[in-house]
């Protein structure tokens, strides 16, 4: 492993429990401690926890944050009338390609936004960037650990084991987050499981990874968060959606706020202009009906067009048993399709994701 990759507060941690390490987005992380598939399913039964301290916590602060962010961002942070409430959207470039996916948290300071580890630096320049025309203060908080206990035991093994953060966590509503003196902790997640995301100070991060250990949180890497969000039909960036293909290509579509109107956001004239011509290709799920695996990358032919889409997010579904993906195809594609993996064109049905809540099968 390369000595220039950067380590979260909890690499030792990771250690300890016989993490497989890999190179993700510049850090040293786990990939899984032994199974894939049994933490995944920990996550769905039980309770999981992931180290998520790569993500980039940014607070932005001053008269202006407001108007700011309503220009930086596609939805619009006016959504969020209670303290703590968060918002999901795309922080798109003027042609309406997405530079980035990120959540943002009202605050009683102003916001805090958490944004992707491997666009960091390109994130905190466009931020910083078209912050200059505006009176706020942009701090990365790079002093912050971040845990995400995810799961149907999640919230009640948290407050069983920090007494101290219980009462601020039962009174989270979902997609909330609060203040506990120097701890944030939101009720967010990226697994389609009800549970935690704890930003704390990076020296008190071990500790607390050590105490939901031995509450039987089970440690889980890299590749379960994948599985997971995929069944519980989340986008991936650098997968799913960058700067070359618009919300409205991403399944995204949701999250673009086009009221009020005159609201100028970045990438807004370029989004109207797609919507009145309309678009060429969506994003949508894939259910493969034969065996064998989906992968990023693979192509996808149609039985009405010579035009091919391509699968964006592809795994096998340890929930399901199947394999599953997300895919950009044509517009216009519906029912069935075929899948090239390794040179035979297996068999694939379309569906609109999710494909799993609560642990369950949500298609037909």
């Amino acid at each position: 492993m390369s000595l220039t990759l950067k380590r979260t507060p909890l690499y030792s941690s990771h250690i300890d429990s016989q993490a497989k390490m890999v190179d993700f987005g510049g850090w040293e992380m786990p990939i899984h401690y032994g199974s894939q598939v049994k933490e995944h399913e920990a996550v769905r039964v039980g309770a999981g926890m992931f180290d998520v301290s790569h993500m980039t916590v940014v607070d932005v602060e001053g008269k202006d944050s407001k108007a700011f962010l309503q220009k930086l961002l596609a939805n619009d942070v006016d959504k969020l009338k209670i303290e703590g409430k968060a918002l999901y959207s795309g922080m798109l470039n003027p042609q309406g390609g997405v530079i980035d996916d990120l959540i943002c948290y009202l605050t009683d300071y102003g916001y805090r936004l958490v944004v992707n580890c491997a666009t960091r630096e390109k994130d905190l320049n466009w931020i910083n960037q078209q912050a200059a025309d505006y009176s706020v203060t942009i701090t990365e908080r790079s002093q912050l650990a971040m845990i995400a206990i995810q799961g149907p035991q999640a919230i009640e093994k948290c407050c069983s084991i920090a007494p101290e953060i219980a009462d601020t966590i039962k009174s989270l509503a979902i997609f909330q987050g609060k203040f506990c003196q120097d701890w944030y902790i939101s009720r967010t997640g990226y697994t389609g499981e009800d549970g935690l995301e704890i930003m704390l100070p990076d020296t008190q991060a071990a500790e607390f990874w050590s105490k939901l250990k031995n509450a039987e949180v089970r440690p889980c890497g890299l590749g379960a968060r994948d599985t997971l969000r995929l069944e519980a039909g989340m986008n991936l960036y650098g997968n799913d959606m960058d700067e070359s293909v618009s919300p409205l290509e991403s399944g995204m579509g949701w999250t673009i706020a086009w009221e009020p109107a005159e609201r100028d956001f970045i990438g807004r004239s370029a989004l109207e202009q797609q919507r009145q011509t309309g678009v060429s290709y969506k994003l949508t799920g894939l259910v493969l009906e034969e065996r064998g695996i989906m992968r990023p990358h693979q192509t996808i032919h149609f039985s009405h067009t010579e035009v091919t889409g391509e699968i964006t997010s592809g795994s096998f579904s340890p929930t399901l048993g199947i394999s599953i993906a997300f895919a950009r195809i044509p517009v216009d594609a519906a029912g069935t399709c075929h899948v090239d993996i390794r040179g035979k064109r297996l068999k694939a049905r379309i569906i609109k994701p999710p494909f799993v809540r609560a642990g369950k099968k949500v298609f037909e």
